[in-house]
């Protein structure tokens, strides 16, 4: 490989909300990665800082250039010049968002589980959450697409937050998938909000479908929301972009970002977009190829180690989404199970019945479990709604020493809840 994502870099003391843990503990939760951004994208970042003046910010041309060009080379989406919005972040665009194309007590609709901030920026804005549970069948998700039709149909759905490639089942939705979304979303007059931020994270060989490439009606009733710093570990530097294609939707997403002060770039983030979409594709690709690598080391580790706990499929982003309901859901102690052997029949099963209901646990408890007892912080599964709560999220983008410890001490703190 011509870029280095071997080398484990020390990022205590550096104010780093990942790793601002106590000592001896190992992070593998909140989505960043711990690799050094590309060299390119470091290089312009230093000679904007050698310039040694941060003033006010312009948006310059070549920034919609640096995003028009990725977005029809890498992805297939045409897009013009005016469709694009700058933008601090995705999740500042999404609350924004929800102000400005809901009123107070509307429902936004999300289909879980799914990434856990979608929750805050629909609560904290005095909405309500409307859950479409994907269906699992114990493997993968897909669309429960009866479901969803009746939540779209409820005239006080007015908007959808789509997660597309999906956090945190790692799911790619096909053109046919997204096709029909757009369709019921039509239908019932509801405006889609596309969280596209993980596209460019993608197993490789394998691409997304922008919901906007999808069709005219896709195209006009959505707003897509992109940025360069997940797949380039930017987020620190607050740079994304909102892209809507209908005049008027765009006017009222145009009008929120900027009543709510979050259309304006820092010194730094114009630069480092240009450069990650303009020379970061090589190292991007070597990037792809290294975190398809580690997500076949946790399966085939988990696989061989603990078959209790199930990975569920993942096409894209570096997480990875650990399936515990076996492993939780114990019928009852070995102990108890003893205790009950000389009671009388039917005495004994409805005791065990009882039991049974009493040890279920949550992927919360067991986070909590594998971090006291190994350091291993992983995040618990509830927080991202639907049935989550069986769940861990594990983030692997990290050097395979990293991760080669963390499943070490996975493994560890597995056998011991087990046990």
């Amino acid at each position: 490989m011509k870029y280095d994502f071997d080398t484990v870099i020390d990022r205590r003391s550096t104010h780093c909300m990942k790793w601002d843990v106590a000592e001896g503990e190992l992070p593998m939760w909140v989505a960043d990665m711990d690799f050094a951004t590309a060299p390119e994208v470091r290089r312009a970042i230093e000679r904007r800082a050698a310039h040694g003046i941060f003033g006010y910010q312009d948006v310059p041309e070549e920034w919609y250039r640096a995003y028009m060009g990725w977005w029809q080379r890498r992805h297939g989406l045409v897009m013009e010049k005016d469709w694009l919005i700058f933008c601090t972040g995705v999740v500042p665009a999404i609350s924004s968002m929800v102000r400005k194309l809901t009123t107070p007590a509307e429902k936004v609709l999300i289909q879980t589980p799914v990434y856990n901030i979608f929750f805050n920026s629909i609560i904290n804005n005095g909405r309500q959450v409307l859950e479409s549970p994907l269906s699992y069948d114990g493997k993968g998700y897909e669309i429960d697409f009866t479901d969803l039709e009746e939540k779209l149909a409820d005239p006080q759905t007015s908007l959808m937050i789509l997660c597309n490639p999906h956090n945190p089942v790692g799911k790619i939705w096909s053109r046919e998938e997204l096709a029909h979304i757009g369709e019921l979303c039509a239908r019932y007059h509801v405006t889609v909000i596309s969280d596209e931020i993980h596209c460019d994270l993608t197993d490789p060989g394998r691409s997304y479908v922008p919901f906007a490439s999808v069709s005219e009606t896709c195209r006009r009733i959505s707003v897509t929301c992109m940025a360069p710093t997940k797949a380039f570990n930017l987020a620190g530097l607050q740079t994304a972009a909102v892209a809507a294609a209908d005049e008027t939707l765009r006017h009222k997403v145009w009008r929120g970002l900027n009543t709510d002060e979050v259309a304006e770039p820092n010194a730094f983030a114009v630069d480092a977009a240009v450069t990650a979409f303009t020379e970061g594709e090589p190292w991007l690709e070597e990037l792809r190829e290294y975190l398809y690598g580690n997500k076949a080391l946790v399966r085939d580790f988990i696989e061989k180690e603990f078959p209790r706990i199930h990975v569920v499929p993942s096409e894209a982003t570096y997480l990875l989404w650990l399936d515990c309901s076996r492993l939780l859901n114990k019928d009852i102690l070995s102990t108890e199970a003893a205790d009950l052997a000389g009671a009388d029949a039917a005495g004994a099963a409805a005791e065990c019945a009882e039991m049974k209901r009493k040890v279920l646990w949550t992927s919360a408890d067991l986070a909590r479990f594998i971090r006291e007892r190994t350091g291993l912080y992983l995040s618990e599964g509830g927080q991202f709604g639907g049935n989550g709560s069986q769940f861990l999220r594990m983030n692997t983008a990290c050097p395979k020493a990293v991760l080669e410890d963390g499943l070490r001490r996975l493994k560890e703190g597995l056998k011991l809840f087990q046990d």
